[in-house]
């Protein structure tokens, strides 16, 4: 017999998994923060022999290349896959033996041209799980938009064979478990639970209840925006990712805080605040960014940091910061221009702090539609199924550069929670050129027509649902 025991990194909505017999054990598709797959296999007893991938990824960097080196264990990469690293090639028709148990690849192609799924089976060769990655997730598939615009309807048509294939050659009470779909931009749709076996996706996934031209098409309209750091990570794991450094970042003295805040964006210095963005917009340093230290955190602020930007942390602790270094090593922000700790009182200084209103969808509501301009920070997907009528769309990873549109007065944001118009309305209060009184809706869009807003859907708004 064998365990199977799930990694999860909700931040990015993958999750990782180490597999072992009680003896020996396989990593699958690791993150780059290796020490808690390292804690566990201690935990567990266990030594790990093999570190497998089921594709390069793009979504975070691999923790694959140097587990397998602090372990001395077995790398198995597609021998497809052009890699500047040694690794042992792994092939369709391979049974690889991890104690007592056995891999064995499986070509899945469709999120990436050389994706793999690995069969787990027992001693006697019965398949009990299978590790699918961005193939066959719960209730749906990986997208397959990141390759190449070019290749996304040619390997769409292949997601949609290789998941059929999984459900005629494995087992139906085999255990589906994916990489993707608990959350990240991978997965082509939102997923549908939170465990499942070949013979549950027999009725979910519509990779198997479809026929190919209809589940193509509709995969393909339903594809939305996806961070903009994604096109660094396929390159970085090809490349082999350098070891993880989690090292405190350099202190930052309040007076030399003050002058990268004055500095400002403009000149490529980002100083983001991880408090919570209710605090936030209730008292700020004056010029810094509200990036919460919850789920979205990394998501969002690697879509928006420039690659040539300065990057200074301020936290209430050095806990926090720590916190929120683990999360950017994860996608390949190594380099941190420093962190302040402490209350922002005291960092100011004569900096200045600033401030701004956090209200519901009663109090939009009640205010008169002419008097305010309304801006939904939404994704495109989101937007075109519903948003306040008279709103303004500008998905958050837009407004960098279309902020100009938001013209002076009282501005109200909102997005889906509250997180994305916290981050809209800090980035607009850099913005020293236009004076805007800012209200963050903090409140789930659901809320908005029990407070008696108008919602439009797609084909009342026309072009502006683009």
């Amino acid at each position: 017999m064998f365990d199977v025991r799930a990694v999860p990194t909700s931040s990015l909505g993958d999750r990782s998994y180490l597999a072992h017999d009680g003896e020996v054990a396989a990593v699958i598709d690791p993150q780059r923060d290796i020490d808690r797959v390292l804690v566990l296999a201690d935990e567990l007893g266990v030594r790990i022999t093999h570190v497998a991938e089921t594709h390069i990824h793009n979504d975070y960097v691999s923790g694959g290349l140097e587990l397998a080196r602090v372990t001395g264990a077995t790398y198995l990469v597609d021998a497809r896959d052009d890699v500047a690293f040694e690794r042992t090639a792994a092939r369709e028709g391979d049974d690889i033996a991890v104690g007592a148990m056995r891999l064995r690849p499986l070509a899945t192609p469709g999120h990436t041209h050389h994706h793999l799924s690995y069969a787990l089976a027992d001693a006697d060769g019965a398949v009990q799980a299978v590790f699918t990655g961005g193939s066959m997730l719960y209730g749906t598939t990986g997208r397959t938009d990141l390759v190449s615009p070019a290749d996304t309807v040619a390997l769409t048509h292949a997601q949609y064979h290789s998941v059929r294939r999984l459900a005629r050659e494995l087992p139906a009470a085999a255990v589906v478990l994916p990489t993707h779909g608990f959350g990240s931009f991978c997965s082509a749709t939102p997923p549908t639970g939170d465990a499942s076996t070949v013979g549950d996706q027999l009725i979910t996934n519509p990779a198997l209840t479809r026929d190919e031209q209809d589940f193509v098409d509709t995969l393909i309209a339903g594809l939305g925006a996806y961070p903009a750091y994604y096109a660094r990570m396929g390159p970085t794991n090809s490349a082999g990712p350098a070891p993880v450094d989690l090292s405190a970042p350099e202190a930052v003295e309040p007076v030399e805080l003050r002058a990268r805040l004055a500095a400002g964006i403009a000149a490529g210095q980002w100083v983001v605040d991880l408090r919570d963005r209710v605090a936030f917009a209730g008292r700020h340093l004056h010029g810094s960014l509200s990036f919460e230290l919850s789920q979205p955190f990394v998501t969002y602020l690697g879509w928006l940091l420039p690659d040539d930007a300065e990057l200074t942390l301020v936290g209430e602790s050095a806990e926090q910061v720590a916190d929120a270094r683990r999360e950017l090593v994860r996608i390949g922000i190594d380099r941190l221009a420093g962190a302040a700790t402490g209350p922002v009182e005291g960092l100011a200084g004569d900096g200045g702090l600033g401030s701004y209103r956090v209200a519901d969808f009663a109090a939009l509501a009640r205010r008169d539609p002419a008097a305010v301009v309304v801006v939904d920070a939404r994704t495109a997907i989101e937007r075109a199924a519903g948003g306040v009528a008279g709103s303004l769309h500008i998905a958050l990873h837009e407004l960098p550069r279309r902020r100009s549109e938001i013209p002076a007065g009282e501005v109200w944001i909102y997005c889906g929670s509250g997180y994305r118009a916290a981050v809209a309305a800090s980035l607009l209060a850099t913005d020293s050129g236009v004076a805007r009184d800012l209200v963050v809706v903090d409140e789930d869009f659901a809320e908005a027509t029990a407070a008696g807003l108008p919602v439009t859907d797609a084909a009342a708004r026309g072009a502006d649902a683009a």
